[in-house]
């Protein structure tokens, strides 16, 4: 076997390695993040194939099922759990990812249920990204450098609500016990660090 490394999706060959364990799908409908990931892990070795949406996802996962998968909760069109769960069904060794920029526990604990090794929040980082795909089983993970303040936890779990109540700021601002106005002004600003 030579050192060549063809990017089919299923037939990559890495020397020393066999067929199909380099293969990474990545699916996410934020496009900017999905080229700049994509590129990312081809520079450290994977044989990437992306999708944008669930169907996209489910379609290639069964086509030709991947050795890792970088999965986002939250797609257009469904969630990242559907994609999780036909991966898992098409080849049951896969290493999966879960990124989301709406983390909460019990999305992880479906994730991991589901199969996911990690649950890591966007803008994740390439080197997380591998690391979190290529740890030992039962390695414990490092907790973050940077956590989350108190400021932006409050404004995630705000982001949450009204994700969950379809972006309506009348029913969030009632479930979150604030006025609409109050609620406005913390939507319009950016994310506090």
């Amino acid at each position: 076997m030579d050192d060549t490394q063809e990017t089919d999706f299923g037939r990559d060959t890495i020397a020393g390695e066999p067929d199909g364990e380099m293969s990474l799908l990545i699916v996410d409908d934020d496009t900017p993040f999905l080229r700049r990931i994509a590129r990312a892990m081809e520079t450290r070795g994977f044989a990437i194939e992306t999708a944008e949406t669930v169907a996209e996802g489910i379609e290639k996962a069964k086509a030709r099922p991947p050795k890792y998968a970088v999965v986002d909760l939250r797609l257009e069109d469904g969630t990242g759990l559907d994609v999780i769960a036909a991966i898992r069904e098409a080849r049951e060794d896969t290493r999966i990812v879960v990124l989301t920029g709406y983390g909460n526990i019990a999305t992880a604990v479906t994730a991991v249920k589901l199969g996911a090794l990690d649950y890591l929040a966007k803008p994740a980082d390439a080197d997380d990204i591998v690391h979190a795909l290529t740890q030992a089983p039962g390695e414990k993970v490092d907790p973050p450098e940077n956590p989350m303040s108190a400021d932006r936890v409050r404004w995630e779990h705000i982001q949450r609500v009204y994700e969950m109540c379809d972006r309506n700021v009348s029913e969030t601002a009632r479930r979150l016990n604030m006025h609409r106005r109050t609620l406005q002004r913390i939507l319009a600003k950016r994310a506090p660090r």
